[in-house]
Protein backbone atom coordinates (compact mmCIF):
# COMPACT_ATOMS: atom_id res chain seq x y z
CA UNK A 1 0.00 0.00 0.00
CA UNK A 2 1.81 3.47 -1.07
CA UNK A 3 2.81 5.86 1.57
CA UNK A 4 1.87 9.37 2.41
CA UNK A 5 4.83 11.36 3.53
CA UNK A 6 4.47 14.66 5.73
CA UNK A 7 7.77 17.21 7.18
CA UNK A 8 7.09 20.53 8.83
CA UNK A 9 8.18 22.88 10.64
CA UNK A 10 7.23 21.16 13.83
CA UNK A 11 5.25 17.51 14.63
CA UNK A 12 3.35 17.46 18.07
CA UNK A 13 2.88 13.45 18.10
CA UNK A 14 -0.03 14.04 21.23
CA UNK A 15 2.71 14.00 23.71
CA UNK A 16 5.69 15.53 22.66
CA UNK A 17 6.67 18.57 19.85
CA UNK A 18 9.48 17.24 17.49
CA UNK A 19 11.96 20.01 15.21
CA UNK A 20 11.40 19.60 11.59
CA UNK A 21 13.93 16.96 11.33
CA UNK A 22 11.28 14.43 11.37
CA UNK A 23 8.80 13.14 9.16
CA UNK A 24 5.34 11.61 9.74
CA UNK A 25 4.51 8.35 7.70
CA UNK A 26 1.13 7.44 7.09
CA UNK A 27 -0.49 4.99 4.50
CA UNK A 28 -3.03 6.30 1.95
CA UNK A 29 -5.79 5.86 4.59
CA UNK A 30 -4.44 7.90 7.12
CA UNK A 31 -2.95 4.96 9.48
CA UNK A 32 0.43 5.56 10.70
CA UNK A 33 3.61 3.39 10.37
CA UNK A 34 6.38 5.49 11.98
CA UNK A 35 7.99 8.94 12.44
CA UNK A 36 11.23 9.12 11.38
CA UNK A 37 14.53 11.53 10.48
CA UNK A 38 13.87 13.02 7.50
CA UNK A 39 17.54 11.06 6.09
CA UNK A 40 15.50 7.98 6.54
CA UNK A 41 12.20 9.01 4.44
CA UNK A 42 13.40 8.20 1.43
CA UNK A 43 11.75 10.65 -1.39
CA UNK A 44 7.99 11.78 -2.24
CA UNK A 45 8.27 13.96 1.25
CA UNK A 46 5.35 16.43 0.94
CA UNK A 47 6.64 19.49 2.88
CA UNK A 48 4.22 21.89 4.72
CA UNK A 49 5.12 24.79 6.86
CA UNK A 50 3.25 25.10 10.57
CA UNK A 51 2.72 22.12 12.79
CA UNK A 52 1.46 19.09 12.14
CA UNK A 53 -0.92 17.22 14.50
CA UNK A 54 -3.03 14.42 15.09
CA UNK A 55 -7.03 15.06 14.47
CA UNK A 56 -8.06 17.75 17.36
CA UNK A 57 -10.71 16.61 20.14
CA UNK A 58 -13.62 18.96 21.06
CA UNK A 59 -15.13 17.77 23.86
CA UNK A 60 -17.54 20.19 24.55
CA UNK A 61 -20.09 21.51 21.80
CA UNK A 62 -24.19 22.15 21.45
CA UNK A 63 -23.91 21.61 17.76
CA UNK A 64 -28.02 22.29 17.74
CA UNK A 65 -27.28 25.71 18.61
CA UNK A 66 -25.75 26.33 15.50
CA UNK A 67 -28.90 28.31 13.87
CA UNK A 68 -27.77 30.70 16.89
CA UNK A 69 -24.38 32.08 15.56
CA UNK A 70 -24.68 35.95 16.12
CA UNK A 71 -27.57 36.06 17.60
CA UNK A 72 -26.63 36.96 20.75
CA UNK A 73 -23.93 39.10 21.35
CA UNK A 74 -20.89 39.06 23.40
CA UNK A 75 -20.73 39.82 26.90
CA UNK A 76 -24.29 39.60 27.80
CA UNK A 77 -23.21 37.70 31.66
CA UNK A 78 -24.38 34.16 31.78
CA UNK A 79 -27.91 34.68 33.30
CA UNK A 80 -29.14 36.71 30.28
CA UNK A 81 -27.07 34.31 28.01
CA UNK A 82 -29.25 31.73 29.31
CA UNK A 83 -32.33 33.40 28.73
CA UNK A 84 -31.91 34.56 25.14
CA UNK A 85 -31.10 30.96 24.61
CA UNK A 86 -34.44 29.37 26.19
CA UNK A 87 -36.26 32.18 24.15
CA UNK A 88 -34.51 32.16 21.31
CA UNK A 89 -35.01 28.67 19.63
CA UNK A 90 -37.76 28.54 17.75
CA UNK A 91 -36.12 29.08 14.98
CA UNK A 92 -37.58 27.21 11.67
CA UNK A 93 -36.88 23.82 11.41
CA UNK A 94 -34.71 24.12 7.67
CA UNK A 95 -32.76 27.01 9.20
CA UNK A 96 -31.82 25.12 11.98
CA UNK A 97 -30.82 21.89 9.64
CA UNK A 98 -29.23 24.24 7.48
CA UNK A 99 -26.64 25.70 10.05
CA UNK A 100 -26.11 22.03 11.66
CA UNK A 101 -24.58 21.31 8.46
CA UNK A 102 -22.34 24.24 7.90
CA UNK A 103 -21.24 23.67 11.50
CA UNK A 104 -20.67 19.91 11.12
CA UNK A 105 -18.31 20.44 7.76
CA UNK A 106 -16.29 23.46 9.75
CA UNK A 107 -15.30 21.88 11.93
CA UNK A 108 -14.34 18.52 9.84
CA UNK A 109 -12.77 20.32 7.45
CA UNK A 110 -10.48 22.23 10.20
CA UNK A 111 -9.51 18.83 11.56
CA UNK A 112 -11.78 18.11 14.68
CA UNK A 113 -12.15 14.11 14.54
CA UNK A 114 -14.18 13.65 17.54
CA UNK A 115 -16.95 16.00 19.54
CA UNK A 116 -18.61 15.25 22.86
CA UNK A 117 -21.77 16.83 21.82
CA UNK A 118 -24.65 18.65 24.01
CA UNK A 119 -27.99 17.96 22.59
CA UNK A 120 -31.48 18.55 24.20
CA UNK A 121 -33.18 17.18 21.06
CA UNK A 122 -32.57 14.72 18.30
CA UNK A 123 -31.90 17.52 15.78
CA UNK A 124 -28.49 16.52 14.62
CA UNK A 125 -29.31 13.16 14.70
CA UNK A 126 -29.31 13.31 11.03
CA UNK A 127 -26.27 14.80 10.33
CA UNK A 128 -24.65 12.90 12.38
CA UNK A 129 -25.76 9.37 11.01
CA UNK A 130 -23.58 10.81 7.70
CA UNK A 131 -20.69 12.44 9.52
CA UNK A 132 -17.03 11.01 9.49
CA UNK A 133 -16.40 12.59 12.96
CA UNK A 134 -17.17 10.78 16.15
CA UNK A 135 -19.31 11.70 17.64
CA UNK A 136 -20.18 11.30 21.88
CA UNK A 137 -23.79 12.46 22.52
CA UNK A 138 -24.38 13.86 25.60
CA UNK A 139 -28.09 13.91 25.99
CA UNK A 140 -28.67 16.40 28.67
CA UNK A 141 -31.62 16.24 31.19
CA UNK A 142 -33.27 19.30 32.83
CA UNK A 143 -35.91 18.88 35.43
CA UNK A 144 -36.43 21.34 37.65
CA UNK A 145 -38.73 19.47 40.26
CA UNK A 146 -39.07 15.53 41.65
CA UNK A 147 -42.72 15.30 40.91
CA UNK A 148 -42.10 15.49 37.14
CA UNK A 149 -38.39 13.68 37.41
CA UNK A 150 -39.72 10.41 35.67
CA UNK A 151 -41.89 11.84 33.30
CA UNK A 152 -38.89 14.71 32.08
CA UNK A 153 -36.74 11.27 32.13
CA UNK A 154 -39.05 9.73 29.40
CA UNK A 155 -38.28 12.36 27.17
CA UNK A 156 -34.72 12.36 26.92
CA UNK A 157 -34.70 8.45 26.88
CA UNK A 158 -36.63 8.70 23.51
CA UNK A 159 -33.98 11.61 22.07
CA UNK A 160 -31.43 8.79 23.78
CA UNK A 161 -33.25 5.92 21.55
CA UNK A 162 -33.09 8.01 18.24
CA UNK A 163 -29.37 8.74 18.63
CA UNK A 164 -28.84 4.73 19.72
CA UNK A 165 -31.09 3.89 16.61
CA UNK A 166 -28.42 5.86 14.51
CA UNK A 167 -25.40 3.40 16.20
CA UNK A 168 -27.28 0.04 15.60
CA UNK A 169 -27.75 1.26 12.01
CA UNK A 170 -23.78 1.99 11.66
CA UNK A 171 -23.10 -1.29 14.02
CA UNK A 172 -24.56 -3.30 11.19
CA UNK A 173 -23.33 -1.65 8.14
CA UNK A 174 -19.40 -1.66 6.41
CA UNK A 175 -16.87 -1.57 9.62
CA UNK A 176 -15.06 1.96 8.98
CA UNK A 177 -13.71 2.16 12.68
CA UNK A 178 -11.60 -0.25 14.96
CA UNK A 179 -14.75 -0.52 17.50
CA UNK A 180 -17.39 -0.71 14.51
CA UNK A 181 -18.74 2.66 15.10
CA UNK A 182 -18.37 6.16 15.92
CA UNK A 183 -20.88 7.43 17.86
CA UNK A 184 -22.19 6.81 21.75
CA UNK A 185 -24.89 8.38 24.13
CA UNK A 186 -25.35 8.82 27.31
CA UNK A 187 -27.95 10.61 29.56
CA UNK A 188 -26.58 13.75 31.48
CA UNK A 189 -27.48 16.38 34.10
CA UNK A 190 -27.18 19.91 32.81
CA UNK A 191 -26.40 22.17 35.51
CA UNK A 192 -26.53 21.87 39.30
CA UNK A 193 -28.95 24.73 38.87
CA UNK A 194 -31.84 22.64 36.77
CA UNK A 195 -31.72 19.00 37.75
CA UNK A 196 -33.71 18.24 41.12
CA UNK A 197 -32.24 15.41 43.55
CA UNK A 198 -34.52 12.76 42.15
CA UNK A 199 -33.84 13.60 38.57
CA UNK A 200 -29.77 13.40 39.29
CA UNK A 201 -30.26 9.99 41.33
CA UNK A 202 -32.47 8.44 38.21
CA UNK A 203 -29.13 9.60 36.03
CA UNK A 204 -26.54 7.95 38.28
CA UNK A 205 -28.62 5.24 38.35
CA UNK A 206 -28.78 4.65 34.44
CA UNK A 207 -25.24 5.88 33.82
CA UNK A 208 -23.03 3.81 35.53
CA UNK A 209 -19.40 3.26 34.53
CA UNK A 210 -20.00 5.58 31.34
CA UNK A 211 -18.95 9.02 30.56
CA UNK A 212 -20.94 11.66 31.41
CA UNK A 213 -21.13 16.24 31.61
CA UNK A 214 -22.50 18.77 33.70
CA UNK A 215 -22.08 22.51 33.48
CA UNK A 216 -20.12 23.59 36.28
CA UNK A 217 -19.64 27.06 38.16
CA UNK A 218 -20.36 29.23 35.57
CA UNK A 219 -21.57 31.72 37.86
CA UNK A 220 -21.25 33.01 41.64
CA UNK A 221 -25.04 32.75 41.57
CA UNK A 222 -24.73 29.06 40.88
CA UNK A 223 -23.11 28.53 44.20
CA UNK A 224 -25.64 31.06 46.36
CA UNK A 225 -28.43 29.37 45.12
CA UNK A 226 -27.24 26.09 46.89
CA UNK A 227 -26.26 28.19 49.92
CA UNK A 228 -29.13 30.44 50.56
CA UNK A 229 -31.77 29.41 47.65
CA UNK A 230 -31.44 33.49 45.95
CA UNK A 231 -29.92 34.70 43.18
CA UNK A 232 -29.71 35.55 40.24
CA UNK A 233 -31.01 32.29 38.98
CA UNK A 234 -34.13 33.16 39.92
CA UNK A 235 -34.86 35.28 36.67
CA UNK A 236 -34.28 32.38 34.88
CA UNK A 237 -36.74 30.43 36.42
CA UNK A 238 -39.41 32.47 36.19
CA UNK A 239 -39.06 31.97 32.42
CA UNK A 240 -40.33 28.34 33.30
CA UNK A 241 -42.86 29.69 35.55
CA UNK A 242 -40.71 28.87 38.79
CA UNK A 243 -40.98 31.21 40.91
CA UNK A 244 -38.53 30.55 43.81
CA UNK A 245 -35.56 27.60 44.28
CA UNK A 246 -36.70 24.38 43.57
CA UNK A 247 -33.39 23.20 44.60
CA UNK A 248 -32.65 21.82 47.96
CA UNK A 249 -30.55 24.87 50.32
CA UNK A 250 -27.07 23.08 51.51
CA UNK A 251 -24.82 25.71 52.58
CA UNK A 252 -22.44 24.29 50.71
CA UNK A 253 -21.49 25.42 46.89
CA UNK A 254 -23.08 23.28 44.02
CA UNK A 255 -20.45 20.92 43.06
CA UNK A 256 -20.10 19.66 46.76
CA UNK A 257 -24.41 19.84 46.47
CA UNK A 258 -24.26 17.97 43.39
CA UNK A 259 -21.08 15.75 42.94
CA UNK A 260 -22.15 13.87 45.49
CA UNK A 261 -25.04 12.53 43.78
CA UNK A 262 -22.78 10.30 41.64
CA UNK A 263 -20.74 7.03 42.78
CA UNK A 264 -20.88 4.68 40.02
CA UNK A 265 -18.25 4.64 38.16
CA UNK A 266 -18.48 7.52 35.98
CA UNK A 267 -16.10 9.28 34.42
CA UNK A 268 -17.69 13.18 34.23
CA UNK A 269 -16.67 16.16 32.53
CA UNK A 270 -17.10 19.40 34.73
CA UNK A 271 -17.41 21.95 32.07
CA UNK A 272 -16.71 25.24 32.19
CA UNK A 273 -15.68 26.07 36.24
CA UNK A 274 -15.02 29.66 35.53
CA UNK A 275 -15.83 30.31 38.50
CA UNK A 276 -14.50 27.25 40.72
CA UNK A 277 -12.61 28.36 43.74
CA UNK A 278 -9.63 26.32 44.45
CA UNK A 279 -10.90 24.45 47.97
CA UNK A 280 -13.74 23.65 45.39
CA UNK A 281 -11.50 21.61 43.16
CA UNK A 282 -9.61 19.92 45.76
CA UNK A 283 -12.53 18.66 47.37
CA UNK A 284 -13.86 17.09 43.79
CA UNK A 285 -11.24 15.66 42.66
CA UNK A 286 -10.81 13.88 46.55
CA UNK A 287 -14.39 13.07 46.33
CA UNK A 288 -13.95 11.70 42.98
CA UNK A 289 -10.78 9.14 44.37
CA UNK A 290 -12.65 7.83 47.57
CA UNK A 291 -15.49 7.37 45.33
CA UNK A 292 -14.61 5.74 41.83
CA UNK A 293 -15.25 8.63 40.26
CA UNK A 294 -13.12 10.22 36.87
CA UNK A 295 -12.97 13.81 36.71
CA UNK A 296 -12.38 15.72 33.46
CA UNK A 297 -11.86 19.85 33.30
CA UNK A 298 -12.93 20.81 30.00
CA UNK A 299 -12.17 24.15 29.30
CA UNK A 300 -13.54 26.27 26.96
CA UNK A 301 -12.20 29.74 26.88
CA UNK A 302 -13.44 31.14 23.89
CA UNK A 303 -16.89 30.91 25.09
CA UNK A 304 -16.18 32.31 28.43
CA UNK A 305 -14.73 35.41 27.07
CA UNK A 306 -17.88 35.79 24.63
CA UNK A 307 -20.30 35.37 27.76
CA UNK A 308 -18.65 36.01 30.51
CA UNK A 309 -15.38 37.90 29.46
CA UNK A 310 -13.59 35.88 32.33
CA UNK A 311 -12.07 32.41 32.15
CA UNK A 312 -11.70 29.66 34.27
CA UNK A 313 -8.29 29.57 37.12
CA UNK A 314 -6.06 26.93 34.53
CA UNK A 315 -3.30 27.44 36.73
CA UNK A 316 -5.20 26.00 39.99
CA UNK A 317 -5.65 23.30 37.88
CA UNK A 318 -2.75 22.49 37.00
CA UNK A 319 -1.46 22.99 40.30
CA UNK A 320 -3.86 20.22 41.63
CA UNK A 321 -3.17 17.79 38.99
CA UNK A 322 -6.69 17.93 36.91
CA UNK A 323 -6.78 16.26 33.58
CA UNK A 324 -7.68 18.75 31.47
CA UNK A 325 -9.16 18.83 28.39
CA UNK A 326 -10.27 21.53 25.47
CA UNK A 327 -14.11 22.48 23.88
CA UNK A 328 -15.66 25.07 21.81
CA UNK A 329 -19.34 25.48 23.20
CA UNK A 330 -21.59 26.40 20.51
CA UNK A 331 -22.13 28.59 17.79
CA UNK A 332 -24.01 30.80 20.91
CA UNK A 333 -21.05 31.78 22.92
CA UNK A 334 -18.31 31.75 20.10
CA UNK A 335 -17.37 33.35 17.28
CA UNK A 336 -15.85 30.24 15.59
CA UNK A 337 -15.82 26.16 16.11
CA UNK A 338 -12.14 26.17 16.29
CA UNK A 339 -10.19 23.92 18.75
CA UNK A 340 -6.61 25.43 17.02
CA UNK A 341 -8.60 28.97 18.44
CA UNK A 342 -9.20 27.41 21.86
CA UNK A 343 -5.07 26.44 22.13
CA UNK A 344 -4.04 29.94 20.93
CA UNK A 345 -6.84 31.94 23.28
CA UNK A 346 -5.20 30.52 26.43
CA UNK A 347 -1.27 30.68 25.31
CA UNK A 348 -2.44 34.46 24.61
CA UNK A 349 -3.17 34.79 28.50
CA UNK A 350 0.34 36.09 30.08
CA UNK A 351 -1.14 34.86 33.13
CA UNK A 352 -0.71 31.11 32.15
CA UNK A 353 2.39 31.73 30.36
CA UNK A 354 4.59 30.28 33.50
CA UNK A 355 2.12 27.14 33.56
CA UNK A 356 0.75 26.34 30.50
CA UNK A 357 3.61 25.52 27.86
CA UNK A 358 2.04 24.80 24.13
CA UNK A 359 3.02 21.06 24.51
CA UNK A 360 1.13 21.09 27.87
CA UNK A 361 -2.19 22.88 25.57
CA UNK A 362 -1.78 20.48 22.44
CA UNK A 363 -1.86 17.52 24.67
CA UNK A 364 -5.46 19.26 25.74
CA UNK A 365 -6.39 19.58 22.39
CA UNK A 366 -5.30 15.92 21.10
CA UNK A 367 -4.74 12.47 23.41
CA UNK A 368 -6.20 13.94 26.72
CA UNK A 369 -9.80 14.43 24.65
CA UNK A 370 -9.32 11.30 22.96
CA UNK A 371 -8.20 8.98 26.72
CA UNK A 372 -11.14 11.55 28.20
CA UNK A 373 -13.69 10.24 25.00
CA UNK A 374 -12.57 6.38 25.49
CA UNK A 375 -11.47 6.86 21.85
CA UNK A 376 -7.31 6.80 22.54
CA UNK A 377 -7.12 3.15 20.60
CA UNK A 378 -7.25 4.84 17.65
CA UNK A 379 -7.25 9.17 17.92
CA UNK A 380 -5.20 11.65 19.51
CA UNK A 381 -1.90 10.87 19.04
CA UNK A 382 1.04 9.68 16.06
CA UNK A 383 1.59 6.01 17.46
CA UNK A 384 1.92 2.85 14.95
CA UNK A 385 -1.87 1.48 14.05
CA UNK A 386 -3.60 4.31 15.06
CA UNK A 387 -5.51 6.66 12.19
CA UNK A 388 -5.96 9.52 14.06
CA UNK A 389 -6.24 12.03 11.35
CA UNK A 390 -3.45 14.77 9.87
CA UNK A 391 -4.23 18.07 10.96
CA UNK A 392 -1.72 21.45 10.08
CA UNK A 393 -2.12 24.14 12.67
CA UNK A 394 -0.81 27.93 11.36
CA UNK A 395 0.71 29.41 14.54
CA UNK A 396 0.56 32.53 12.63
CA UNK A 397 -3.22 32.84 12.78
CA UNK A 398 -3.88 29.88 14.59
CA UNK A 399 -5.90 28.57 12.21
CA UNK A 400 -6.14 24.44 11.70
CA UNK A 401 -7.15 22.11 8.65
CA UNK A 402 -6.65 18.37 7.71
CA UNK A 403 -4.69 17.21 5.46
CA UNK A 404 -5.84 13.54 6.19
Amino acid sequence: MPFQKFQSDEIFTGYELLGSGYVLITNEEGEVDAIVMEQDAGDNIQKVRGILSPGLINCHCHLELSHLKNVIPPHTGLIEFLCSVVTKRNFDPAVIQDEIVKAEKEMWDNGIVAVGDIGNTADTADVKSKSKIRWHNFVEVLGFTDEKAEENLALYQSVLDRFNEIRSRSLSGPKTDPDGYRDRSSLVPHAPYSVSPKTFRLINQLTKNQVISIHNQEHPAEDELYKTGGGDYLKLFKIFGVNQSPFPVTGKSSIRSCLPYFNNGQTIFLIHNTYMPEEDISWANSYATENGLKLIYCLCPNANLYIENRVPPIELFIKHGCQLVLGTDSYSSNWQLSIAKEVQAILAMPRFATVATLTDVLKWATINGAKALQWDNDLGSFEKGKRPGVVLIDKNYWTSRRLI
